[in-house]
């Protein structure tokens, strides 16, 4: 049960990391399209921060 819970915990830890990239992506993309370089410039970091 034990490895269980820690594949469990796993998949978890990893599928947020995908949900918190996918949000960050689409964010970037937003920003891209209204012209915000400042935001754009910001998320990236946030980014190199997250890799």
């Amino acid at each position: 049960m034990n490895k269980n819970h820690r594949e469990a915990a796993t998949r978890t830890v990893q599928a947020h990391r995908e949900n918190i990239q996918r949000s960050l992506q689409h964010r970037l993309e937003v920003a891209r399209a209204n012209g915000d370089e400042n935001l754009v410039r910001m998320l990236e970091a946030e980014a190199n921060y997250l890799r």
